[in-house]
């Protein structure tokens, strides 16, 4: 159950920059966002927030996007919470990693403003019509 409250979009990233601009395309796109800058906060973060979508880098301190990933899938509240990975690592192997891990997308940077909006918007449509009236 979500939240009153609760960011529509948790967005996970390290780089000051690139956060300020995912930060600002989704919020001018309509969305409410929550910022962290580190593995270990998104998993706390996700935990208490209840996003309805998390925006995931890959290269992150203290624990980085695919053990973020691994840790939310095993358990209950956010096994299957969409998770739309963000990452300039674009090799075939990170995106089967992230795959097998249940990301639900893949971006790779550098992005067109356009891709993450879409790719968002696609990836919030698959939440259920209940969660949404919380």
């Amino acid at each position: 159950m979500r939240a009153i409250g609760s960011p529509d979009i948790l967005i996970v990233e390290d780089e000051p920059a690139i956060l300020t601009s995912l930060e600002f395309i989704l919020q001018h796109a309509g969305w409410k966002t929550q910022t962290v800058t580190d593995g270990e906060a998104a998993i706390r973060a996700v935990q208490v927030l209840l996003p309805k979508i998390m925006v995931l880098d890959l290269m992150l301190p203290k624990k980085n996007g695919f053990e973020v990933l691994k840790i939310i899938r095993g358990q209950s509240a956010t096994k299957n919470l969409p998770v739309l990975i963000l990452t300039a690592k674009g090799q075939q192997q990170d995106k089967q990693t992230a795959k097998e891990l249940g990301a639900s997308g893949f971006v790779t940077k550098p992005y067109a403003n356009t891709d993450v909006i879409d790719a968002v918007a696609d990836l919030i449509g698959t939440v259920s019509k209940a969660d949404l009236s919380l």
